[in-house]
């Protein structure tokens, strides 16, 4: 056997390797964090509750790990007839690099006064420690788009889904909503091309103090 091929063989058991304890990770941290947070998301959802008629829950497709579709959970922060969720773009041959999903210098007004401070807190997300328990997220991994988005994205562009989504990810820990979509690809393919378990940790702990000065959130 040749040297190469040795190596190849060695990279491919360690990247297995790799993956299996961050899904072992994924499961036990979704665990703590489902049984930690548990007072806050029943109390997030009496909320939402109090503050007018609809869904505690919003869920919505999204595109996963090579495209396959599933379904992500967060706390409902908008107006049940505002919250329809459909999109449709018609980009030919890729997602433009000036493309922002979301601009969070501008206020919607459709965002519930609890929706506003959920989204301001990461609050919203709690419910997607669901999403990594029953393995379709992971912690760390780009943001997963819906699939109205990556139907129009490029061979290029599709590089991003070959890993699971995450609850946060290298683009989210530096600028999260307040980047256009070339800026958000360019840090989606660092993490793809250089993932290590050393490399999550590193993104969990800034994501912390992310969350802390609230930053951007949207």
């Amino acid at each position: 056997m040749r040297n190469e091929d040795i190596c190849s063989l060695g990279k491919q058991k360690v990247s297995w390797m790799n993956a299996c304890v961050k899904r072992l990770a994924d499961i036990i941290l979704s665990v703590i964090g489902i049984i930690l947070a548990m007072p806050i998301m029943l109390l997030t959802a009496l909320c939402i509750k109090l503050e007018g008629p609809g869904p505690v829950l919003f869920v919505q497709t999204r595109t996963g790990k090579v495209g396959k579709a599933f379904s992500i959970y967060k706390f409902r922060s908008m107006r049940v007839r505002e919250m329809s969720g459909e999109h449709e773009y018609d980009w030919e041959h890729e997602v433009p690099d000036t493309f922002v999903f979301k601009d969070v210098k501008e206020e919607n007004p459709n965002v519930t006064k609890v929706g506003a401070f959920i989204r301001r807190t990461s609050l919203d997300e709690l419910p997607q420690f669901f999403n990594v328990l029953m393995g379709n997220m992971s912690f760390i991994g780009p943001r997963p788009e819906i699939p109205a988005i990556t139907s129009c994205y490029s061979q290029q562009q599709r590089k991003r889904l070959e890993v699971k989504p995450g609850i946060t990810g290298w683009a989210q820990v530096n600028g999260r909503s307040s980047m256009t979509n070339g800026e958000k690809m360019r840090l989606d393919y660092h993490y793809v091309e250089n993932f290590s378990l050393w490399l999550d940790m590193v993104i969990l702990m800034r994501t912390v103090v992310v969350v802390l000065k609230s930053r951007d959130s949207v």
